[in-house]
């Protein structure tokens, strides 16, 4: 094994394959999803719990899932709420910290108010970071920072790197050191494209209800291994 270089600070989790998941074993997406619920939780707190490791971002539902059906829609709002309420209390007992990115536009009164609810009761926790990038998109995060330069009185020569940074959702959160895609694909499809410019990516096979704590060491132990030049 080649020697290990470094740990990642933030490491980020494209969550695909919840769908094909279900197709595979003959049960309704909603089960699929279900799966990947529950795998989830128990990937973020394992990673979280990695000496080094200090923020985890998660890509659960992108401006572009509504054009999914609308029956699928509604069960990933239900357990999106159950991330925000349900799970809450561990979270905190746990002394994680959320940040929702993402905007607001489509979602209801009561989900918009758990999200801003756990932001709220976890804001001063140190244990990490957990990132919930919910109806969220790259593109429209960087437009919308663009946005705020303009409202904010910038001047062409004034709107920098700096200042579109400085205007991200949740502007306190890192660049992404690794990005992680399960199921066998190969894009970023619209994830944090800010703050993934210069993330190492690792593509796994696995569909994501299928991912285990296993996994997320040998992601830890391949960031290691890898070059960080950033340019140089």
């Amino acid at each position: 094994m080649a020697e290990i270089q470094s740990v990642p600070t933030h490491i980020g989790y494209i969550v695909d394959g919840n769908r094909r998941w279900a197709k595979k074993h003959g049960i309704p997406p909603y089960e699929g999803h279900l799966a990947g619920y529950h795998t989830l939780k128990d990937v973020i707190l394992y990673t979280l719990e990695q000496p080094g490791v200090e923020f985890v971002s998660i890509y659960i539902f992108s401006t572009e899932n509504w054009k999914r059906p609308e029956k699928e829609v509604g069960a990933i709002m239900k357990l999106a709420m159950r991330i925000f309420k349900s799970e809450l209390k561990e979270y905190i007992k746990r002394g994680i910290r959320i940040r929702v990115l993402g905007i607001e536009a489509g979602l209801t009164d009561d989900l918009i108010d758990a999200a801003h609810k756990a932001e709220e009761a976890t804001k001063d926790l140190t244990g990490g970071t957990l990132c919930i990038c919910f109806n969220y998109g790259g593109q429209r995060e960087i437009a919308d920072a663009a946005r705020k330069c303009v409202e904010d009185g910038l001047g062409p020569d004034e709107v920098t790197e700096q200042a579109i940074a400085d205007r991200l959702y949740a502007p306190d959160v890192p660049p992404v050191d690794v990005v992680v895609r399960t199921s066998g694909e190969q894009r970023l499809s619209n994830f944090m494209l800010w703050r993934s410019s210069y993330s190492e990516l690792i593509f796994i096979e696995k569909l994501w209800p299928d991912m285990r704590t296993d996994d997320v060491t040998a992601i830890i132990e391949e960031y290691g291994t890898r070059q960080r030049r950033l340019g140089k």
